[in-house]
C-alpha cells in the first residue's frame, strides 16, 4: 500500500526544510531523510548567507562578485534574481528566530563577515556554525508541524515515472524508499515531488561533506531521464583541518576573511604571488595555489595563520573551530592551522529552470542536486544557503499553483528474486576504490589520461555493483555506493566534454580558456 503525500520532499538540507515549511500550511508533505533530521551538510555549514544587506552594498556588485567567481558561466537573469531575493530571505529567517550575530551602532544591527570573492562585507552567520544554527530553528517548527510527516533513516532507491508504468506521459508519480531501520522498502505517491539531498562530496576520499553526501538525488534523477549540467565543477574548499587523527573539518573562509593569512611552513606568505587578491580570491585560485606549493614543496600542508589578531577577536568570531582544534592541541590563539583543500560542493547537477522544475513533470530539484545556473563555473562563498532559500520559496509558490493530479495506483517493491547479500566486504572495498581513484585522477587538478583511467575503473565497478544491485535485497551502503558510482561518471564524463582549463575545472592538456562560456549538458 503506497503512502500517498501531497508533495514529498526528499533530503532535509536547508532547501528541504525551507520548502516544507512554506508548503505545509496548504498541503500535506512527507519529508524523507537518509538519517536524522539535521544530519545534511546544511547543517555543518560555518560561513553564513551572501546577501546585501549593509548600506555601501548593492545588487549589482553582489552579481558582479558572482560572475567573477564563475568565471563566465553564471546565467545573468538567475544571479539576479536570486540575490534581489536575498534580503527578503534573511528577514524570513530572522521572523523564524535564526540567532544572527549581531553588531552595536551600526545601520545594520547584525554583523557582517567578508569571504573570498566578495568586495564588500555581505555575509551574515550565527557565529562559526551558521548552518546549525539555522537548521536548529527550523527543525522544531517541521517536527511540530502537522501537515508534515518526517520519514528519518528512510533512502531513496527510484523514482516512478509515467514511462516505468507504461503510461503515455512521463510524469513523476512517486518513489521507492529503503527504511533502513526495520530494512522494509516503501512506496511513497505524491503529484510533486523534490529531490534535494544535496551534493556528492563523500565521491572524494576527502571532503567536508558529511557521510550522507553521496549524490543520491543527482543520481536518482539522471537515471529518471533528467539532463544534467556542469557535474565537472566539484569546488575544493581551500582550508580544511589537516589532522592525522581526526576527520575532515572545514575551516570557514570568514578566518581569511577575516585576516587569516596562508604560509608555507617556515612562514613564507604564499598567495600574493599567485593572485593580487590574495588570500581573498576565489576558492578555485586559493585551492590550486595550495595544491601548487604543496606539490612544489613536498608537503603535507600548508598553514593558516590568524594568530596576529587578539585571542579574544578569535575565541569571539571563531568559538567553534577554536574548541575543535584546541580538543586536538592546536590553540589557533597562537599555533597556525595545519590546512589542506578537500571535496567541498558540487556545483553542477540536475537541470532546472527559475522555478526548480526538472525536465520531468512533477519532479523538482532544489539546492546542492541541481544546477541552476546560479554558479557556474565556481561557486561564490556562501552563496549555497541563498540558493537553498529562494529556491525553496521559488518552488513551493509554483507547487502550490499546480492543479490537482491524479494518482495512479503504483506497484510495491518486489523483492521476490533477490536474496540476502553473502559478502557485504565487497560494497566497502568498492567504496574505498572509488574513492581514492576519484581523488588522485579527478581532483583538482586533471589531465586527459586520469580521466581515461577513471572511467574505465568506473565501468568495471558500475558492472560488478549492478549484478549486486540485481541479485540481493538492497541496503544503505549498497544503495550510496551505487548512486556514487554513477554521479562519479557523471563527474567524469563531463570533464572529457570540457576542452579548457575554466573555474574548477583545471586541465594540464587544456590549460587556456575559451573564449566562449558553454555549460556541459548531458542527456540520458
Amino acid at each position: 500500500m503506497a503512502h500517498r503525500f501531497d508533495v514529498l520532499i526528499i533530503g532535509s538540507g536547508l532547501a528541504g526544510l525551507t520548502l516544507a515549511l512554506h508548503l505545509a500550511q496548504q498541503r500535506k508533505v512527507g519529508l524523507v531523510t537518509k538519517k536524522q533530521l539535521l544530519d545534511g551538510a546544511s547543517s555543518w555549514a560555518q560561513g553564513g548567507i551572501a546577501a546585501v544587506l549593509a548600506g555601501d552594498d548593492t545588487t549589482d556588485s553582489h552579481i558582479r562578485d558572482t560572475q567573477i567567481a564563475g568565471a563566465g558561466l553564471c546565467d545573468e537573469g538567475v544571479t539576479r534574481y536570486v540575490i534581489e531575493r536575498g534580503h527578503a530571505c534573511i528577514d524570513w529567517l530572522i521572523g523564524q528566530g535564526v540567532p544572527f550575530t549581531q553588531e552595536a551602532g551600526n545601520e545594520f544591527p547584525y554583523h557582517l563577515t567578508r569571504e573570498g570573492g566578495h568586495s564588500h562585507r555581505r555575509v551574515i552567520h550565527v557565529a562559526d556554525a551558521t548552518g546549525q544554527a539555522v537548521q536548529a530553528t527550523l527543525e522544531g517548527k517541521i517536527r511540530a508541524h502537522p501537515n508534515i510527516e518526517l520519514l528519518e533513516h528512510h533512502i531513496g532507491i527510484d523514482l516512478i515515472t509515467g514511462a516505468k508504468l507504461g503510461l503515455s506521459d512521463n510524469r513523476c508519480y512517486g518513489c521507492y524508499a529503503l527504511d533502513t531501520i526495520s530494512a522494509h522498502v516503501k512506496t511513497l505517491s505524491a503529484a510533486n515531488i523534490v529531490l534535494a539531498t544535496g551534493g556528492a562530496g563523500k565521491v572524494y576520499l576527502y571532503t567536508t561533506n558529511p557521510d550522507t553526501s553521496t549524490g543520491d538525488g543527482i543520481a536518482m534523477g539522471w537515471r529518471a531521464g533528467c539532463r544534467v549540467a556542469d557535474m565537472e565543477f566539484i569546488q575544493f574548499h581551500p582550508t580544511c583541518l589537516y589532522h592525522a587523527h581526526a576527520k575532515p573539518f572545514l575551516i570557514s573562509e570568514a578566518v581569511r576573511g577575516e585576516g587569516g593569512i596562508l604560509k608555507l611552513p617556515d612562514g613564507t606568505r604564499f598567495m600574493p604571488s599567485h593572485d593580487e587578491r590574495a588570500e581573498l580570491a576565489p576558492r578555485d585560485i586559493v585551492a590550486r595555489a595550495i595544491d601548487f606549493e604543496m606539490k612544489k614543496h613536498g608537503l603535507d600542508c600548508v598553514h593558516l595563520d590568524i594568530t596576529h589578531k587578539p585571542a579574544e577577536f578569535i575565541k569571539e568570531h571563531f568559538p567553534n573551530i577554536y574548541i575543535h582544534c584546541k580538543e586536538l592541541g592546536i590553540d589557533i590563539t597562537r599555533q597556525p592551522i595545519p590546512v589542506v583543500p578537500s571535496a567541498h560542493y558540487t556545483c553542477g547537477g540536475i537541470m532546472t529552470d527559475r522555478l526548480g522544475r526538472s525536465d520531468i513533470p512533477g519532479l523538482y530539484a532544489i539546492g546542492e542536486t541541481s544546477c541552476t545556473g546560479l554558479h557556474g563555473a565556481n561557486r561564490l562563498a556562501s552563496n549555497s544557503l541563498l540558493e537553498c532559500l529562494v529556491y525553496g520559496m521559488a518552488a513551493a509558490k509554483d507547487i502550490l499553483e499546480q492543479r490537482a493530479v491524479a494518482l495512479p495506483a503504483l506497484p510495491e517493491w518486489d523483492e521476490s528474486r533477490v536474496t540476502d547479500a553473502d559478502e557485504e566486504i565487497v560494497i566497502s572495498h568498492n567504496w574505498d576504490e572509488l574513492r581514492r581513484f576519484m581523488w588522485d585522477y579527478v581532483g583538482i587538478v586533471r589531465t586527459n589520461k586520469r580521466l581515461e583511467r577513471a572511467l574505465h575503473r568506473i565501468k568495471l565497478l558500475q558492472d560488478e555493483i549492478n549484478e549486486y544491485y540485481r541479485n540481493f535485497r538492497v541496503t544503505n551502503d549498497l544503495l550510496e555506493l551505487r548512486n556514487l558510482v554513477q554521479t562519479a561518471e557523471l563527474i567524469v564524463r563531463s570533464a572529457q566534454l570540457r576542452h579548457e582549463s575554466r573555474g574548477l575545472h583545471f586541465s594540464r592538456d587544456y590549460p587556456g580558456m575559451l573564449p566562449e562560456a558553454r555549460h556541459t549538458v548531458l542527456v540520458r
